[in-house]
């Protein structure tokens, strides 16, 4: 019997296999973290987001500070310094806004241990957090001391949220049950949005193209990027990916601001 399959295989045992190639090593492709520090007129300063935290590799450890290597580092990047580049301080911090909680957006939020400053996080995404670290199903990605009870947590609930005038978080789960991004209205340079990682990198907005294992509920993730497609298009919105480092370095950076 012809066959078109160069790579069929006999099984000494009866039947049949399909031989597979060796699987190609991936590259490595440098990301950033991002934080969005925002100055509103009557509520102060707001931030998004708050990094992976100082020593992150050493707090992480194996196998995911392998998988995600530090690199190019200086201690000007720790978050503290670049909101003293602005010239404010991180007490003058009066909320943070969080698209999610992994350990790559939430190590920062120690900083506000024993503070009053609202977290503000949908609630499916606080609940689900608590109970992966809890129950060690996602604990990987969730880590216990982010998810303390001297924080200031505050829930919202629903598909959006006004924080305040001009800044709006929009429920979009689907790399995690209560991710959410952030659509921010400025006078001069207009509709910015803030995806954190609806999309890892611009790939993933462009292509339409998911995650992969990094997706928590594939299914959402598409109805949650039509809806991000709707509003970039209706607003014009620039979009700032949650590690896409060519789309960080496309706009000005700390101590430069955007009005």
């Amino acid at each position: 019997m012809a066959t078109s399959l160069d790579t069929l295989i006999q099984a000494p045992e009866g039947g049949t296999t399909l031989g597979s190639k060796p699987t190609n090593i991936a590259e490595r492709r440098e990301m950033v973290v991002i934080g969005v520090l925002i100055e509103h007129p009557t509520e102060g300063l707001i931030l998004f987001e708050t990094g992976p935290g100082k020593d992150y590799p050493t707090t992480w450890g194996a196998p995911l500070n392998d998988i995600f290597a530090q690199v190019n580092y200086h201690p000007d990047q720790e978050l503290e310094k670049q909101i003293e580049k602005t010239g404010h301080k991180l007490s003058d911090i009066k909320a943070v806004v969080m698209g999610h909680l992994h350990v790559d957006h939430a190590g920062g939020l120690e900083l506000f241990r024993g503070t009053d400053v609202p977290i503000y996080v949908h609630e499916q995404e606080l609940k689900h957090a608590f109970y992966s670290v809890a129950s060690k199903t996602d604990i990987g990605v969730y880590f216990p001391q982010h998810l303390t009870f001297d924080l200031n947590w505050t829930p919202f609930h629903g598909d959006f949220l006004e924080i305040t005038q001009g800044l709006t978080l929009r429920h979009a789960p689907g790399h995690t049950p209560g991710l959410c991004i952030l659509q921010a209205n400025l006078k001069h340079s207009g509709t910015w949005i803030f995806t954190t990682d609806q999309y890892h990198v611009r790939e993933n907005f462009e292509a339409s193209h998911p995650q992969g294992w990094l997706a928590r509920d594939h299914d959402n993730w598409v109805r949650s990027h039509q809806m991000v497609k709707m509003l970039q298009k209706r607003t014009g919105a620039k979009m700032v990916f949650g590690h896409c480092k060519d789309t960080f370095n496309k706009y000005k950076q700390a101590p430069h601001a955007y009005t």
